[in-house]
């Protein structure tokens, strides 16, 4: 999630674009909405599973986010200009909200039920009275038309990609309001809207929507803005007048009184912030540092806990993305040199500690990811698709070479040039030529310097090849405008699959979001072929006609080589000062970290004795602040790389 936009998609809506499959009967309220089953979850349910519903209210939970972004200047999470704060997904409700124990359901919130017509065409919310605003003014179905409206005119260009077949929104009454759609792609849109962040109308009619700004938004959510140095930190402050607080879909949940996002300029400065105590939980994502430098007085006293956490979504697809609107990356035999020449095993051994697997799937570590050849129904949908398909695409599912782990493999660099050849970049005098004399430049572009040990030796390989490639790290703000422009050859990204993919796909890979400025297709992927396949992810009436689906258009992203894919680990890993306590069951399918966790005095006390104990820790005491200064005066580089869209980090090193 690079956009705060996308992020909070992630964080609430994006889970939400979900199938709603229900049998063809009489519609009728339901208190939620799943996609190829029942619910887990019965009408009079109490709690979800994963939740202590006797989970103690307090204390204050600190973090470096998800998203690893460098700065904010922005409250707006749902436009396209600015960079907005972590966390403002905290401030908002929506209709429905899902269990992180079921691959793809929902329950009722804003909204006490749903019903959904008999034909798909429409979806009517039936709205909970007592739905109020963290002001105290009423929340009523014309507050949630004005932001479907607002989100689909003014709104970040996704929202208006994603709701094009929602026709419109009307409020039958102050507590109801009811969609309509249009076309045959229905399965996802129920649940589309009611996962859509319910914004103020009263609010916004003083307050531009469309704008940038550093005011507080007015929510319905758990908690409100407490306070905020632009750029350095936000602090959101539980709402003890949350009107949900007591909903069994929020029943030991929200249990902090405060959650601090903290910024730095750059990972080392983060984490030596983190051994400071200056902020208290912290997710690696750099294999060097998890493996190295963990070994610090408050971890083997116990005072910082490490842990592993399994990690059951798909891992998320992540490498080198090449932008295909460029002249010299239009040709796939480039783009497949381009993928040989990074030696993955030698980067693993060498960078990476040996954590890490290679990608090989737009769907890693999940049931949509192709191997092998094509099974009897993915062949059948790619030999009648209606559309061209490559030969390529029918054959064995496309895996990057293995490398001898030598960090410059003799033979696979041989079979990039051979390829670059028949694309027409010849080797004269050195340089790769095409037809005109002109040289074969590409630069990888990124806004942190811990990505330099991992594009260093690609950059060396890419040079024995001929090519005139070098690095370029900008600041963020320079980075983010660079994307949405597509004004890059290569960079790097993370999308976050979900259990269920419906919508998103055209965001990520879709010809229309190719040409949509600040759009997810970073390749700028424009192919007939993934577009229908796309739909027919979208349109899949059954578990097994989607992972068809989403495995066949997985070979025809494989093969078009739009990318080179990076790595990934099934596991979060993850430490933090010891005095946070949370349930005994995980969610299989979040952290569940920021909801469920609840801050222990009793741990929290033995830990500041701990403190006060050890006088040998001077040197990794002190404020967040002088750390800051000192990272300033050392000239420490500009901040990494992340996406999340789920808020997952992008795996750097």
């Amino acid at each position: 999630m690079r956009r705060a936009p996308w992020r909070s998609l992630g964080c609430a809506a994006v889970v939400l674009f979900l199938a709603l499959t229900a049998p063809s009967e009489a519609s009728e309220h339901k208190h939620g909405l799943s996609a190829f089953g029942d619910l887990a979850y019965p009408a009079d349910f109490d709690h979800f599973k994963y939740a202590d519903p006797n989970a103690p209210k307090g204390g204050t939970f600190s973090l470096v986010g998800w998203g690893g972004v460098a700065t904010f200047n922005s409250l707006n999470n749902y436009i396209l200009k600015g960079d907005a704060a972590q966390g403002l997904e905290l401030l908002f409700d929506t209709l429905m909200t899902p269990a992180a124990d079921e691959p793809d359901a929902v329950y009722g919130l804003v909204a006490e039920s749903a019903e959904v017509a008999d034909d798909k065409m429409s979806a009517t919310f039936y709205l909970r009275p007592e739905a109020k605003f963290a002001d105290g003014s009423p929340l009523t179905a014309g507050d949630v038309v004005y932001s479907f409206e607002a989100l689909k005119t003014k709104g970040h260009p996704i929202y208006h990609q994603m709701l094009e077949d929602v026709v419109k929104a009307e409020a039958l009454d102050p507590h109801t309001v009811r969609y309509t759609f249009k076309g045959e792609l229905v399965r996802d849109l129920p649940l589309t809207v009611a996962g859509l962040p319910i914004l103020s109308k009263a609010y916004y009619a003083t307050h531009p929507f469309d704008q940038t700004t550093l005011d507080p938004p007015l929510g319905s959510g758990p908690y409100v803005v407490d306070s905020l140095a632009q750029g350095r930190t936000i602090t959101y402050r539980r709402n003890p007048d949350y009107w949900a607080k007591d909903l069994p879909v929020n029943r030991g949940r929200w249990n902090f009184d405060k959650i601090r996002f903290e910024y730095f300029r750059d990972r080392t400065a983060g984490m030596e912030a983190f051994k400071a105590g200056a902020y208290d939980f912290r997710e690696e994502f750099t294999s060097k540092v998890w493996a190295t430098e963990y070994d610090f007085p408050a971890v083997r006293d116990g005072r910082v806990k490490k842990e592993v956490l399994p990690d059951e979504t798909p891992s998320g697809t992540q490498g080198f993305f090449l932008n295909t609107r460029r002249d010299a990356l239009k040709d796939p035999r480039v783009r497949k040199a381009l993928d040989l020449a990074f030696d993955f095993e030698w980067t693993n051994r060498n960078v990476f500690y040996g954590l890490y697997t290679r990608t090989v799937s737009f769907f890693e570590n999940s049931p949509m990811k192709a191997e092998g050849m094509p099974s009897d129904p993915e062949r059948a949908l790619l030999t009648n698709l209606g559309v061209p398909v490559s030969d390529e695409a029918l054959g064995p599912a496309y895996v990057p070479a293995k490398s001898d782990g030598s960090g410059q493999d003799r033979n696979i660099l041989v079979e990039a040039g051979k390829l670059l050849d028949e694309a027409g970049w010849t080797i004269k005098n050195g340089v790769r030529v095409n037809g005109k004399g002109e040289p074969l430049k590409l630069e990888i572009l990124f806004f942190e310097d811990v990505f330099q040990r991992l594009v260093t030796p690609y950059v060396k390989n890419l040079k024995l090849l001929g090519i005139d490639a070098h690095m370029r790290m900008v600041d963020p703000a320079q980075y983010q405008q660079r994307l949405k422009s597509f004004d890059f050859d290569i960079t790097t990204e993370r999308y976050q699959m979900r259990n269920t993919p419906g919508v998103e796909l055209r965001s990520y890979f879709g010809s229309q979001a190719a040409k949509m400025s600040g759009s997810l297709n970073l390749a700028g992927i424009s192919d007939t072929a993934v577009d229908v396949l796309i739909e027919r992810v979208i349109a899949a009436k059954s578990r097994d006609e989607l992972n068809t689906a989403a495995r066949a258009l997985d070979r025809v992203l494989r093969e078009g080589h739009y990318w080179v894919p990076h790595w990934y680990k099934p596991s979060f890993n993850v430490a933090y000062w010891d005095k946070f306590s949370r349930p005994a069951v995980k969610p299989r399918f979040d952290r569940g970290i920021l909801d469920t966790w609840w801050y222990d005095e009793a741990k929290a006390a033995k830990l500041t004795r701990k403190v006060a104990a050890s006088p040998d820790d001077s040197s990794e005491s002190g404020s967040h602040r002088p750390l800051l200064i000192i990272a300033a005066l050392s000239g420490l580089a500009l901040a990494g790389f992340f996406i999340w869209r789920s808020r997952r980090q992008t795996r750097a090193q």
